[in-house]
């Protein structure tokens, strides 16, 4: 009988906790993860653990602790690396290797080798991150916990379907974190998609406080954190000084200024209406969007929320622009064969078309839609901006990010990953090579919120001659490590970092500028920071600072001759060893050399299992587990034959899923149940902003035909004119919380009214708010 914890295929599993500690100062985050090993069998173990990581973020710490003695780990080339660990473990000695995966940077591999019988270790690794700005201005931490097998074409591997998965309440092992925060213009509150311990205020002035998540975490979700902070858009400058132990000259020897700034030119939203664009929707139609979006028995199918923001998308476009609506999965398809005018006629077929969408396209085949769109002419005096949504499980991430880069001069990318599990390396990677903007929609995040702002900066015209100046006193010079902004958008953080050299008086100041045109109007964007070192600083600067010059470098490589510039992979392992700093190229090895004893009995490699698939209940309601779990790869191709999971092929509870959400009554029924009164009143606008008067407007404000027409004045004589002014009334008086959603809807609708002869808004207003029982005013109304 074997005892201890054990997977699915009763084997132990040595991976016992993780804990995890955060400082959060400002917008920055440093973690700090302590992985606990128990080899219970009888013969040493190998463990390998397989897990995700935000992208962008820089590891600059790695060591273990074993039988009471602490291992620091060295970086060195990744294949040297690679190469040191097996001659370690095969000689009997204890070796620790942390690595990224070579096809997405934000898939991780620890191995822990030679863990002999009834040992215990730890295991830590510390990194640092940005945290992107909400739609809400919130700051954004994510714990990824969820690895999804990432779908990779026919012909390839992907090191995420070598990971056994296992039911969520089945993990063999716990996660406990705590988070500490700090911010000198205040904390005003922490939200969470997972249980929180009550948010502690250390401070009365609640500049700091310390917040942990509720025992018993299931690993069916990231953990995600939001921050709110007073003034959140507030500028900030740190000037961090370098490492005595290093030479000056160099990036860890000298000081480097870190800014953020926030651009600012409100105001523009109307203006919005008149951008001609190209508009491509991208949308992911693939097995796994047939999935609920969170654990709420009544929450959406990802692929149903996907819709109904396409919906509000297609009502909230410029009229006369162009637009196309692409699925994609195994194959992809598009509603025209190339983008078509936005007209009432081509915005009902679309508006149908939407409607029947399902996820039923297999797998998840993002390059080839790409390049079909890449290969078709953009249409002069309209910029192509495409919109992706994906729940962005793929394996070839470099490639389609690859792809996207190389074609940016002729289009802008925003991006949303939908669902829990989403690569950070893909959602990332593909708005910034396409100067857009990513967002993530998981648990019970309202996806139309977060699309919506997004939409403001595609439709937000493009901001042009952009360029960085840094103005610094004699004696100094400045070696910028960001590149400049290839694009900007309204109250969006711009983060910059750049080496500062030579020596100055410490009570003098310097200054960075951010210029750009925008609509032939100059703006300027600046701040203020004084060249006084940080003497306590634990070079979080400059370790953001080495990543990002690390990932401009990778990107050049990539994007260069065949092969790599060989010039650049050196440049990138220098910087990499002298930062600390894991990169593409290098991994962390740490070895116990005092340990030299043969191996006694044969090495057993343990891959430690990972939840966070949605079980069964979650996709369709039946009691069946599992039935996102299967790799994607096992749906688009149907040879060889699928991998099994419990004794069942997994293709079997793919299907079940399919039909229980399509066939069973009981899911019919609540579908039919569900109204978002919302989206009812924007599905009845018109293209160019009006509405009819018709039924279903009247049923959505409760009144009769005879109570509408009776209170319409009598100067109106186009019945859409009264229309469309009730529905301005009833946004604005009855879902004022969700304008960022309705927002262009209204714009719309406010500029057709304008264009109406002979019509006395006042009298209307007064109708109008008599009528339908508001209180709403013609400067709240923009008419």
């Amino acid at each position: 009988m074997r005892c201890g914890l054990l997977t699915q295929k009763k084997e132990p599993v040595p991976l016992k906790s993780i804990a995890v500690e955060i400082s959060i100062s400002g917008f920055i985050a440093d973690v700090s993860s302590t992985l606990s090993y128990e080899n219970t069998e009888s013969n040493p173990v190998e463990a390998v653990f397989v897990f995700p990581m935000e992208d962008g973020s820089s590891v600059y710490d790695f060591h273990a602790e074993i039988g009471g003695k602490r291992i620091e780990a060295v970086i060195k080339e990744k294949q040297e690396a690679r190469d040191d660990y097996d001659d370690a473990i095969s000689s009997g000695q204890e070796a620790f290797l942390l690595e990224e995966s070579d096809e997405s940077p934000d898939v991780f591999s620890l191995s822990v080798g030679s863990l002999p019988a009834g040992q215990t270790a730890s295991v830590s690794l510390s990194y640092v991150t940005e945290l992107p700005v909400q739609a809400d201005d919130a700051l954004r931490f994510c714990l990824p916990t969820v690895l999804c097998p990432r779908y990779t074409p026919q012909g390839t591997t992907s090191v995420t379907t070598e990971v056994p998965h296992v039911p969520v309440d089945s993990i063999p092992y716990t996660l406990s974190l705590t988070c500490q925060l700090v911010s000198p213009n205040g904390i005003s509150d922490v939200k969470s998609n997972s249980a929180l311990m009550p948010l502690e205020y250390l401070s009365d002035d609640k500049t700091e406080a310390k917040v942990s998540l509720s025992s018993g975490f299931k690993f069916d979700r990231d953990v995600e954190l939001l921050i709110y902070y007073n003034q959140p858009h507030q500028p900030m400058a740190v000037v961090e000084n370098g490492q005595s132990s290093t030479e000056s000259g160099s990036l860890m020897g000298d000081p480097v200024v870190m800014i953020s700034l926030y651009p600012d030119f409100s105001g523009l939203t109307e203006q919005s209406l008149s951008t001609k664009g190209e508009f491509i929707f991208l949308m992911d139609r693939s097995g796994s969007m047939d999935c609920k979006m969170n654990e709420d028995p009544d929450s959406l199918m990802r692929i149903e929320s996907a819709r109904d923001t396409l919906l509000l998308l297609l009502k909230s476009l410029p009229f006369g622009c162009f637009f196309n609506i692409y699925g994609f999965g195994s194959h992809f398809e598009s509603f025209f064969p190339e983008s078509v005018e936005y007209t009432q006629q081509t915005m009902e077929s679309a508006v149908e078309k939407v409607k029947t969408m399902r996820a039923n396209f297999g797998g998840t085949e993002i390059l080839a839609p790409l390049r079909d769109i890449f290969g078709k002419a953009c249409k002069p005096g309209y910029p192509r901006q495409l919109l992706v949504f994906t729940d962005g499980e793929v394996g070839n991430t470099i490639q389609v990010i690859d792809e996207v880069k190389k074609n940016s001069s002729s289009h802008r990318c925003f991006t949303f990953g939908i669902g829990e599990g989403a690569s950070t390396a893909l959602i990332k990677g593909m708005a910034k090579a396409g100067t857009g903007h990513f967002q993530f929609v998981s648990g019970k995040d309202r996806m139309q919120l977060k699309v919506m702002q997004s939409l403001r900066f595609a439709l937000q015209p493009a901001v042009t001659n952009i360029s960085l100046n840094w103005h610094l006193p004699g004696g100094m010079e400045v070696a910028p490590i960001s590149e400049t902004p290839l694009v900007v958008f309204n109250g969006q953080r711009t983060v910059l970092y750049a080496q500062l050299k030579g020596k100055a008086d410490e009570n003098a100041a310097g200054r960075a500028s951010l210029h750009y045109t925008l609509s032939d109007k100059e703006y300027k964007t600046e701040i203020h920071f004084g060249l006084k070192h940080d003497k306590h600083c634990r070079l979080t600067a400059h370790r953001l600072a080495a990543k990002s010059l690390m990932k401009g470098m990778e990107d050049k490589e990539r994007l260069g001759s065949e092969g790599g510039d060989e010039n650049i992979k050196k440049k990138i392992i220098e910087i990499s060893t002298e930062a600390r700093v894991i990169s593409t190229h290098t991994a962390f090895i740490a070895i116990n050399k005092e340990k030299n004893e043969a191996v006694q009995g044969p090495m057993v490699k343990r891959r430690i299992p990972l939840g966070g698939f949605m079980p069964m209940a979650l996709c369709s309601g039946a009691p069946v587990m599992m039935a996102c779990a299967m790799p994607r790869r096992a749906m688009a191709h149907p040879c060889p034959p699928p991998p099994m999971l419990l004794g069942r092929p997994k293709m079997m509870f793919k299907a079940q899923c399919n039909s229980i959400t399509a066939d069973m009554p009981e899911f019919v029924e609540k579908k039919k149940e569900r109204i978002d009164p919302l989206l009812n009143l924007v599905s009845l606008q018109n293209a160019d902003g009006s509405w009819n008067l018709e039924k279903g407007l009247m049923t959505l404000f409760s009144k009769t035909e005879k109570d509408v027409l009776q209170k319409m004045p009598v100067e109106i004589k186009d019945k859409s004119v009264w229309a469309t002014f009730l529905a301005l009334l009833w946004l604005h008086g009855f879902n004022s919380h969700q304008k960022v959603e309705w927002e262009f809807v209204a714009l719309k609708a406010v500029s057709w009214i304008k264009a109406q002869t002979g019509l006395n808004p006042k009298l209307c207003l007064q109708a109008g708010n008599d009528l339908l029982g508001c209180q709403v005013d013609l400067q709240t109304l923009a008419l």
